[in-house]
């Protein structure tokens, strides 16, 4: 079963419960600016991305609050038009939270939220000594994402699209590898999920996926084998990003070659199904990333 929602029969408040509980984890900006009289603040906003590179563009979103009023961060960039993306990590997940509560405006958050505050080079907003990747912005744009209007109150829900180019960045040492790449592992990042949820890309929860390649299809995928109970859907993108088919040649000389010998001999004297078999032993090569092993195993019955 599928639930359908119109979000026009909801109130926005609804809505916004399943957009944030499906669409994440959604990376953090945590965003440092400073207003015309030179008070600091920092606060951490999900609506966040990057837009492009050339020039380097990051776009975070802050949303009117429950009170229909801007929030500090915004009413801060429109008077000094930049501003810090410190990207977090999880050894500081607690006290980013702690910086998100509503204090007053005026109120510093670095002092708060006991983060270090470090002069920028091109900008006048300070950066997190703590944050593994901070990043100085210009702000090129603000976007309204709700019609004009009147007054200081906005509808609560509404918010403003902040376009910015990144003029400088900061990257500690210790998130770099042997080889000068970024390690995933040691950046140790956090998304944020739906209500007090956040996602840690850390250990087990990173993976590698092959860059795609032009391969031979979804749709060229033997029937039985699309249709199989045994292998998923991440298992036949792999089968199908495969350039060709194995030929009849290879397919023999794999048969021949007696790696397949037990499976064959356990249907014949078992009770299993040699497509079955099959198809088990290929999943554990796809497992592998062994696809050309995978084919040749599963085209034996074909």
């Amino acid at each position: 079963m599928t639930r359908t929602i119109n979000p026009a029969d909801l109130q926005p408040n609804e809505f916004y419960r399943y957009m944030i509980g499906t669409i994440g984890p959604r990376p953090i900006a945590f965003a440092s600016t400073i207003d015309a009289a030179g008070q600091v603040n920092l606060s951490p906003f999900s609506f966040f991305n990057i837009f492009g590179y050339n020039p380097p563009t990051l776009v975070f979103a802050p949303s009117i609050n429950r009170h229909g009023h801007k929030k500090h961060t915004l009413l801060n960039v429109e008077e000094v038009g930049e501003v810090v993306i410190n990207i977090v990590n999880y050894a500081m997940v607690e006290q980013m939270s702690l910086a998100s509560a509503e204090f007053e405006r005026g109120i510093n958050e670095f002092e708060k939220a006991g983060f270090t505050a470090i002069p920028s080079e091109r900008i006048r907003p300070p950066r997190v000594g703590e944050s593994p990747a901070s990043f100085e912005c210009i702000v090129r744009q603000i976007i309204p994402t709700h019609e004009q209007s009147t007054g200081d109150f906005y509808p609560p829900g509404s918010g403003y699209l902040i376009v910015c180019e990144v003029v400088m960045a900061h990257l500690n040492d210790a998130i770099f590898n042997e080889t000068g790449a970024i390690d995933p592992h040691r950046l140790d990042l956090i998304g944020r999920m739906g209500g007090d949820w956040y996602a840690r890309a850390h250990g087990d929860a990173l993976f590698e996926v092959a860059r795609p390649k032009i391969g031979i299809g979804f749709d060229q995928i033997p029937e039985p084998i699309r249709t199989s109970s045994i292998l998923t859907g991440n298992d036949l993108g792999k089968l199908g990003s495969f350039a060709t088919l194995p030929t009849i040649d290879e397919i023999s000389e794999f048969k021949a070659s007696g790696v397949l010998d037990e499976l064959i001999e356990e249907a014949q004297f078992g009770c299993q199904y040699l497509p079955d078999l099959l198809h088990f032993r290929a999943k554990q090569l796809l497992a592998e990333n062994k696809v050309k092993e995978a084919w040749l195993t599963l085209l034996q019955t074909q």
